[in-house]
């Protein structure tokens, strides 16, 4: 526990300062973010705001999460190595995006086929590892199962392999994709992502209090190393916070796809290491919505021939084109994620009173 509570802290001391050096840094060497010409006026004003904070974010995980490992004096454990391998090597992706923006001073950066390319390799490795029999413990748990899961998972069939693999890229680009279309206004992404990974810190912390190894039973977890697993979500959560003291409106640095990528991946990390990803629709729900907004728009755009269903999409968009200010939709956005992730840890913890 008190790794814990160290590789948070110490995460949200290193973002705080680190993103205050990041800013002064990225202006002087001119890493300013373009904005598309298509979007709302209101965020031309934007232009030249430096980018690619989630670097920030992502160092401020790891040096977090290793610092209080070692003041711990513990071994990292399989899962959690997996974990920041999905979150780094998606942010190195999002950083080849967001440089090639920069460099080539436009607001598209990687070519769509080139960026899917990254993402499936990333996501096939980790699933590949996560599956292999080679990491599993003593009790013969891999990091990841061949079961779709909930609250837990639905043991009653074992998938073959190459679905699960297959599931395991769909969760991983999805989950990624769909932080970065949320990640359009100053502090929404962010902030919607500390309530969401401070809730798989708490998921993981009750899966390992109620471990089959700690409390064997009918409703205890086979969850592997679900403590490790709550210290990068505790990182990950300090990291967001500190970086949101810069980034909420009016942001003088944005994440870019370098973090909303990273911090995407690691979420469908948590939801597959933790056997709940059919529980992250709920708890990420404002990102799933920003998500269907987009299809639903692109869609009916090409089935009616030119009609829209929102102004704009994703939907905080459309909400701008309504007349409402940035402030008033981030926070009623950031309001309906605590709302979702309310309910997500209500029927994850009613699931386990029902089962007593």
């Amino acid at each position: 526990m008190r790794a814990v509570l160290l590789g948070g802290g110490l995460a949200l001391l290193i973002s705080l300062l680190g993103t205050r050096v990041a800013i002064t840094q990225f202006t002087r060497m001119g890493y300013g973010q373009e904005i598309r010409d298509d979007g709302p006026t209101s965020h031309h004003t934007k232009r030249g705001t430096p980018t690619m904070g989630g670097v920030v974010i992502i160092a401020a995980t790891v040096l977090g999460y290793f610092a209080a490992k070692l003041i711990t004096t513990s071994e990292p454990s399989a899962s959690a190595l997996l974990l920041l391998f999905l979150f780094v090597g998606m942010g190195l992706v999002g950083f080849l995006d967001d440089f090639i923006k920069i460099s080539k001073q436009r607001s598209l950066g990687l070519r769509s086929k080139a960026k899917m390319v990254g993402q499936t390799v990333i996501a096939l490795v980790f699933g590949f590892l996560a599956l292999s029999p080679w990491l599993e413990d003593d009790r013969g748990r891999t990091p990841a199962s061949h079961s779709i899961s909930f609250i837990r998972d639905f043991a009653s069939f074992a998938l073959p392999t190459v679905v699960v693999l297959a599931l395991i890229w769909l969760i991983v680009t999805a989950t990624s994709n769909a932080v970065n279309l949320t990640d359009g206004l100053d502090g929404l992404a962010t902030g919607a992502s500390v309530m969401v990974f401070g809730a798989y810190t708490l998921v993981n912390i009750w899966q390992n209090n109620q471990s089959c190894e700690i409390s064997p039973g009918a409703t205890c977890y086979e969850v592997r190393d679900p403590l490790d697993l709550a210290v990068i979500a505790a990182a990950i959560t300090g990291a967001c916070f500190g970086f949101l003291w810069w980034n909420a409106s009016p942001a003088q640095i944005f994440m870019g796809d370098t973090g909303s990528l990273a911090l995407g991946s690691a979420l469908a990390g948590f939801a597959i290491l933790t056997r709940t990803e059919l529980l992250l629709i709920i708890l990420g729900g404002v990102f799933v919505v920003e998500t269907l907004s987009v299809m639903l728009q692109v869609g009916w755009f090409r089935i009616s021939g030119g009609k829209r269903i929102f102004r704009m999409a994703p939907i905080h968009h459309h909400f701008e084109m309504l007349g409402w200010e940035q402030v008033t939709v981030v926070i009623r956005f950031w309001i309906v994620t605590g709302l979702c992730v309310a309910a997500g840890l209500g029927i994850f913890y009613a699931e386990w009173v029902a089962g007593i």
